[in-house]
């Protein structure tokens, strides 16, 4: 179950510790909301390619956990523990494609919005995949989600608040949504053939490419109609990524130079 708020609500006030966000090449540094920004538009941040950091890593978030159990199906269905058996196949497709997988949990835990960006952020050569267990839909079938397209807002330094982190890579994390699920379609009948938009709270503060994948669903009557579905969302994830890899630049911000190969 996906958690959708405003994009940027006015009443967050991040706290003064929250870590900033690192990515390749130097990207667009993430900071807390000090002097006034100065509103950008996103087209403005050119996106620049980093011949010397390629795509190799995975961040891989099975949603919820803890005392969080998400989604729950009449039968019994708890979202947060079929997920992890989701994220557990897509993380072996994957690997099987040449990628090294982080995962933001592995047990019961459930760490928190922004410890799951973080631990994204802090990667260089990385996209991020939250996995998501739907209480509506058709039954049978998967989407992606990318956050909409909006505006940067930066101080004078050029850093870019941390709850604005995904704006500079809304281009990438379309064409991400968009190869994934152009693979989900393929084996999911009644699936949509594109990715769709929404502002889903785990992608917001993650300063990468960046999709949510969301399965149908919880209601169904036998858990064994999710299971079977677990291959192929694990299939589409791995060759949708894989698909993307090539695609992989980094932001940059105006007057950053450029990293040249030696």
């Amino acid at each position: 179950m996906l958690v959708a708020v405003p994009a940027f609500p006015n009443t967050q006030t991040p706290a003064a510790n929250k870590p900033q966000t690192s990515a390749p090449a130097q990207p667009p540094q993430v900071t807390h909301p000090g002097a006034p920004p100065t509103a950008t538009p996103f087209p403005e941040i050119p996106l620049r390619e980093a011949p010397s950091v390629g795509l190799n890593i995975v961040v891989l978030d099975p949603a919820h956990g803890g005392t969080d159990l998400g989604a729950r199906g009449t039968e019994g269905i708890r979202e947060s523990e079929v997920v992890v058996q989701f994220a557990d196949a897509v993380r072996r497709a994957l690997e099987a494609q040449g990628f090294q997988v982080l995962l933001t949990r592995q047990g019961n835990e459930n760490p928190s919005f922004d410890d799951r960006s973080a631990r994204a952020n802090a990667q260089r050569g990385a996209v991020f995949v939250t996995l998501h267990i739907a209480s509506t839909g058709l039954a049978g079938t998967a989407r992606t989600y990318v956050m909409p397209a909006t505006t940067t807002a930066r101080d004078p330094s050029g850093m870019v608040p941390w709850d604005q982190a995904q704006a500079p890579f809304s281009t990438l994390s379309h064409k991400l949504g968009d190869m994934v699920q152009a693979e989900l379609e393929k084996r999911f009948k009644g699936s949509p053939p594109t990715a769709q938009e929404a502002p889903i709270r785990q992608l917001r503060t993650t300063a990468a490419p960046a999709i949510a994948v969301e399965i149908s669903s919880v209601t169904v009557e036998n858990r064994a109609d999710l299971d079977r579905m677990i291959p192929g969302v694990a299939d589409a994830i791995g060759h949708g990524v894989a698909a993307f890899r090539p695609s992989y630049i980094v932001p940059v911000m105006p007057g950053t130079p450029l990293v040249s190969q030696p």
